[in-house]
């Protein structure tokens, strides 16, 4: 895989390890644009890796350093997401300037870079993550279209067993859950999650893992998939 080199002053010193994978879109119309905004040092903004529509790989930030990419961020106790992740921005309009699917070229590429990644650092599966989902309240990226069934496939990240577990049609009513009565936030919490804004948490959770449902209304696959979550976690810790 060729990485072409593409140095952005927006960086500093670690202050912890690294253990995290997060994933965001751009939000741009190109990534001509994107690459430009992330390597203007008036920005204050950057990522340590881009992959563009067609599958090319920009490095802005050596991994060793601390790239501004998460913001205010919370996964799992952790408050300083950019001192221990790697930031991997996908150029994508977003949901600003009409968002769209994520072409294989650029899955493809984003799949061996987050294997080379984990190769190096050893990230743990439930730390591959998307920006909503270490910012319910600010962030939506990279969005319901990201493949991330695809990427738990492969090992990296969380996905619900059995894999087969969202149903890709309901062909029966959903019961709506109340969210106090099926600790539901209990169980977003136990994930990782932060909770201070439930309905915005929810979103974030459905994004995620129940994409063709985006209502921060939970049912009962909501809970379905959260209980299966936490037991794949439990097999797998």
């Amino acid at each position: 895989m060729k990485i072409l080199k593409a140095p952005s002053p927006s960086f500093n010193e670690r202050k912890l390890p690294v253990d995290s994978i997060i994933i965001h879109y751009t939000d741009m119309v190109t990534a001509e644009g994107a690459l430009i905004q992330l390597t203007n040092p008036f920005s204050k903004v950057s990522s340590h890796y881009l992959i563009d529509e067609m599958g090319h790989v920009y490095q802005l930030v050596e991994e060793d350093k601390r790239a501004w990419h998460a913001g205010e961020s919370f996964w799992q106790g952790c408050t300083d997401l950019n001192s221990c992740s790697i930031g991997i921005e996908l150029a994508n309009p977003g949901h600003s300037h009409g968002y769209l699917p994520f072409p294989e070229a650029q899955i493809d590429t984003l799949l061996r870079l987050c294997e080379a990644i984990n190769a190096r650092w050893g990230i743990p599966f439930s730390r591959i993550l998307g920006h909503s989902d270490i910012a319910p309240r600010r962030k939506q990226d990279p969005g319901h279209l990201f493949p991330w069934e695809t990427l738990a496939r492969e090992g990296l990240g969380m996905w619900p067993s059995p894999p087969n577990v969202i149903a890709r049609s309901v062909t029966t009513k959903q019961s709506r859950v109340e969210m106090e009565d099926e600790n539901i936030i209990k169980f977003l919490e136990k994930i990782g999650y932060e909770t201070t804004s439930p309905t915005h948490t929810l979103l974030a959770f459905q994004r995620h893992f129940q994409p063709h449902k985006i209502d921060g209304i939970a049912d009962r696959e909501t809970l379905t998939l959260l209980k299966s979550l936490l037991k794949s976690q439990e097999m797998l810790i």
